[in-house]
């Protein structure tokens, strides 16, 4: 009797899910000459969603939707991918060094973009200590993309120290979470 039941509920689960999945799709209106696309295919299916025009398009050297698409899915995950340090340290360890090496790989395969490295502190310190280490942090992660033969002048750097932080408790998952170097693109 109880699998009875069950089997029934998870029957009644079921049906719910197809009709919320179905009423949740929406279709955008197609502009003429543009493919179409719906609110849950890939975002990046037209610059034009993303405030790219067709000239920055050729600028960045990527012609067809595919080379588009494939570019904004690999810049957010580059943007998302941050560097974390240990407490009061601006020494790269061999995960953060990982994950640079991926945006190396980015950097190549795409020359015409351009990067501001920004160092972040955990609440700890003076304002004063945490702007100077958070520097050391955006330089160390400059420093490596220069030494992996990235073109200084496409670098720049900047440091928040505390002011920026993306966790906000005061536990010490916070404060790592915030010891960051995070990479912010320009195209």
């Amino acid at each position: 009797m109880k699998r009875r039941i069950m089997v029934t509920g998870l029957m009644l689960s079921a049906m719910a899910l197809a009709a919320l999945s179905g009423c949740a799709k929406k279709t955008v209106p197609v502009q003429s000459g543009m493919p179409a696309v719906s609110e849950t295919g890939p975002k990046a299916a037209s610059g034009l969603s993303h405030g790219i025009d067709e000239s920055k398009w050729r600028e960045l050297g990527l012609l067809t939707e595919e080379e588009r698409v494939e570019f904004l899915d690999k810049a957010e995950s580059f943007e998302n991918d941050d560097v974390y340090f240990e407490f009061d340290s601006y020494v790269l360890l061999e995960e953060a060094r990982q994950v640079l090496d991926r945006k190396v790989e980015f950097l190549r395969r795409y020359p015409k973009v351009t990067v501001t490295i920004e160092g972040h502190c955990d609440e700890r310190g003076t304002s004063e200590y945490n702007l100077a280490l958070g520097e050391r942090r955006a330089n160390s992660v400059w420093q490596y993309f220069v030494n992996s033969g990235v073109d200084p002048s496409r670098l720049s750097m900047i440091s928040y120290g505390e002011e920026r932080p993306i966790a906000l408790s005061h536990d010490e998952a916070s404060w790592a979470r915030n010891r960051r170097a995070h990479c912010v693109l320009h195209y």
